[in-house]
């Protein structure tokens, strides 16, 4: 019997990791996508970008210019976040670079045709520990309302590319292993791949390509064995 409780416990250990990363402090840092406190690169208008550390407060965000490790203590710049009547400013752009750490499902796995089989479109569950490299882009823009008072808007959006692994499940069909089974059930399988996205502040859309690999004796039948498939991915930062 205890062959029967192998995948279990391969899918326990997977999930229990992946729980453990998210509860790190470090995990949680990294993962944070708003426009925080912290540095970045500044663009006003058609200038040069130039390396600042941003102090994002309540009402307003102050802008210290940095040279390598120091920080200048006199403002740069300072964005007011409340109505004000200043006249409208050119738009800024901050820009920064970050490790992305989320908890991703692949919603949609399309599996190529493999020996004259047709393709496949499956949603089998699965959960996956994603670790990216992110660029992330915040715009803020000022605008004049009917009072004649400006006004802040704040856009964000990012992109990164990264890697991701983890549990899964499979339907074992005589379709699936070219007629060698004749029951059908839903056994483990572990998914590795590569994936791209493009992100909000919090939740991430992209594609992904990856292999399953079969947790259990049947693989040497699985048709799907180290064959690549395409998939569209939704990450959660973890939080």
């Amino acid at each position: 019997m205890c062959h029967l409780f192998a995948p279990i416990r391969s899918c326990l250990l997977v999930l229990g990791a992946i729980l453990a990363l998210g509860s790190c402090n470090t995990l949680r840092r990294a993962s944070t996508h708003g426009l925080d406190s912290g540095a970045y690169s500044l663009r006003a208008g058609t200038g040069k970008p130039q390396p600042v550390y941003a102090d994002v407060l309540e009402d307003q965000i102050d802008l210290y210019p940095r040279i390598g490790q120091q920080l200048d203590r006199n403002p740069l710049l300072t964005i007011t976040l409340r109505p004000s009547d200043t006249l409208p400013a050119a738009p800024i752009k901050l820009r920064k670079s970050s490790l992305d750490i989320d908890i991703t499902t692949i919603l949609l796995k399309y599996r190529p045709a493999v020996s004259g089989l047709q393709p496949q479109l499956t949603t089998d569950f699965n959960l996956a520990m994603y670790a990216g490299w992110r660029r992330d882009i915040y715009t803020i823009r000022q605008f004049t309302d009917p009072l004649g008072r400006s006004f802040c808007k704040q856009s964000t959006w990012g992109y990164d590319v990264g890697v991701f692994a983890g549990p899964g499940s499979t339907a074992i069909t005589p379709f699936t292993t070219a007629n060698r089974r004749s029951e059908e059930y839903s056994a483990m399988i572990i998914q590795t791949g590569v994936a791209a996205f493009i992100e909000s502040s919090a939740v991430s859309f992209g594609l992904g390509i990856g292999v399953d690999h079969l947790m259990n004796g049947d693989r040497d039948v699985w048709i799907y064995r180290d064959k690549p498939w395409i998939g569209f991915v939704v990450g959660v930062a973890i939080n």
